[in-house]
């Protein structure tokens, strides 16, 4: 990661989220994987730096930082284990809905606890039969005197079973976007349970399960901003955390690029090291310059989306897109430069590899991005 464009408060950011990520998750982030251990205690350790709360304002216990800022932070938490770092990337998206959309009361109850990570935050948008189409989910809010009863499954959720608090989208009005309402659901609460941890190619250091809502009922005060606000509040915490999923492709996929550079120095061949034959050093320099570019268009926007500029949407799915296929494709090539020590689970590249696979198709696969995209495009012939 290049620092030279940085202020001196990001360059520090940087550098202290860098050795968090070097001191606790790389030297255990292979075992995490072999284990499918979700390291809590790490998880606090982070928080003890402000990393549980990235977004969050400072009068609730936040870090109250930028996005500008937050990518820093999420490529520098990559570096050491991708799993990890996408796991709080969802997290703080979680914190951050609840900081932006809940009321006085709902602040203060749930993300004094959240920021600390004595609580763990869970996002519940997707369904079985609702991926990519979201606004067609079938997961029901029913009326109930001032109450709410919620039925329905969520699907591939990310630190379920061991979060606390559950944003919960769920249908309380007709079909579409806005029939949807946001609600906060706790783990202790009837009726909420848990499918078995699913078992993965890759982010193996975080539990990923079924959220089964069997006629849970919440009071008024768990409704996240307005009823029929749902579909929109989601979308907005979808912006953002494109945006920390993109800055984890591009952590993973340096440290990638340097463990090659090392292998290839380390390593020699006909008389001479690896790292001197050109037509590997063209690799590298592609790879390099390939996450330059991609790095370039995740800084563009997350600036965006702190200025609220109206284009924020098309470019954080833009730079989702671009950032995700990069890094898969620069950490491919990086195992592919290892020879048959990638292969190996020792090295922590076929890790990488498998961890980034996934960040095409999370938070929005890779064609609902193009989608998006698209669909700024054309908006003004319509």
């Amino acid at each position: 990661m290049t620092t030279t464009s940085l202020t001196q408060d990001q360059q520090a950011l940087v550098e202290t989220t860098l050795d968090f990520a070097d001191d606790h998750l790389a030297p255990r982030a292979v075992q995490w994987d072999q284990d499918k251990y979700f390291p809590l205690d790490v998880l606090r350790k982070a928080a003890g730096l402000g990393l549980g709360g990235v977004y969050v304002r400072e009068d609730a216990g936040g870090s109250g930082l930028t996005r500008a800022d937050g990518v820093l932070v999420f490529e520098a938490l990559a570096s050491g284990c991708p799993s990890i770092a996408g796991y709080l990337s969802i997290h703080n998206m979680v914190a951050w809905m609840i900081d932006t959309y809940g009321d006085p009361a709902q602040r203060a109850r749930w993300l004094p606890r959240l920021v600390s990570m004595d609580d763990l935050g869970s996002y519940c948008l997707t369904e079985p039969g609702a991926g990519s189409d979201a606004g067609s989910l079938r997961t029901r809010a029913v009326r109930d005197g001032d109450d709410h009863v919620l039925s329905g499954v969520k699907q591939f959720i990310s630190g379920a079973g061991a979060a606390q608090v559950y944003v919960v989208m769920a249908r309380t009005g007709g079909e579409g976007p806005r029939g949807v309402s946001a609600f906060l659901v706790e783990r202790g609460d009837p009726g909420l349970s848990f499918g078995p941890d699913e078992k993965k190619m890759g982010w193996n250091a975080q539990p990923t399960r079924q959220v089964i809502l069997d006629g849970v009922r919440v009071p008024a005060d768990r409704l996240l901003g307005r009823a029929g606000d749902g579909f929109k509040i989601a979308m907005s915490g979808l912006n953002g955390g494109r945006l920390g999923i993109a800055a984890c492709s591009l952590g993973g996929a340096r440290s990638a690029l340097n463990k090659s550079l090392a292998h290839l120095a380390d390593r020699e061949a006909f008389g001479a090291r690896l790292l001197d034959a050109q037509a590997l050093q063209f690799r590298l320099a592609d790879m390099a310059t390939e996450l330059a570019a991609a790095r370039a268009l995740v800084q563009q926007a997350a600036q965006a989306l702190d200025r609220g500029d109206a284009q924020a949407p098309q470019l954080c799915a833009m730079a989702k897109r671009f950032a995700t296929d990069t890094g898969y494709s620069v950490a491919d090539r990086a195992l592919q430069l290892h020879g048959g020590y990638g292969y190996l689970t020792e090295y922590g590249i076929e890790k990488i590899v498998r961890d980034l696979r996934v960040h095409q198709i999370l938070e929005g696969t890779n064609e609902i991005m193009r989608v998006i995209v698209a669909r700024g495009l054309t908006e003004a012939l319509r």
